[in-house]
């Protein structure tokens, strides 16, 4: 009641003010400076480059997924890590590929196989058939053996490889693998027969 009044005016001007509530006037200063000729041109085209309707939003999304896989098939064909698909990537997955690449599958050989016990068992002769349907049960149990033991010995050998890594899902990846023809895999092989990994 009794202050004086250069007391309330001084603790008045110690308080922040907040002007952002207020409106800024257009006679103002913007606060940044004006952006250069060049700039302000490639912003407009970025901008003119958006797509602005939905049928061009997904033309540009097909045309970006598009280059996305051609990239990604060049990676399979070629090895190269950096765009390849996740099931692919890393050491590990490298490993358990070179080590299928390196040594001979009898699921590799399926497809041939598959064919020739075909043509055996078209055949109208009993005898032939016959045999064609033991060539079916030998080449299965061949397949089923030779899986087992290959992935006993590459998940002994992951082990030894990367004692800290994280090798879950790699000998079904490799064992996936072994049974397709080495000329149709994918990532192409990166090793030779008989070379270790």
């Amino acid at each position: 009641m009794f202050r004086s009044r250069a007391k309330e005016e001084k603790s008045q001007a110690d308080k922040p003010v907040n002007f952002s509530k207020q409106p800024r006037d257009p006679q103002a200063p913007k606060g940044r400076p004006t952006p250069k000729r060049s700039e302000a041109q490639s912003q407009r085209r970025s901008v003119a480059h958006t797509p602005t309707t939905r049928k061009d939003a997904s033309k540009r999304q097909r045309e970006d997924r598009r280059q996305a896989l051609q990239k990604q098939r060049e990676a399979l064909a070629g090895g190269d890590e950096r765009y390849l698909p996740a099931r692919d990537k890393g050491p590990v997955r490298r490993f358990a590929r070179d080590w299928v690449d390196s040594r001979f599958n009898v699921a590799e050989f399926f497809l041939p196989l598959a064919i020739v016990i075909l043509v055996l068992s078209v055949v109208r002769v009993p005898s032939i058939q016959n045999i064609a349907l033991l060539l079916w049960a030998v080449v299965i149990v061949l397949i089923v053996v030779d899986a087992a033991v290959s992935g006993f010995r590459l998940k002994k050998r992951l082990k030894e490889r990367f004692p800290d890594g994280n090798t879950r899902g790699a000998v079904p990846y490799a064992l996936m693998r072994s049974l397709q023809m080495r000329r149709l895999r994918l990532p192409k092989p990166q090793v030779k027969r008989g070379e270790r990994p």
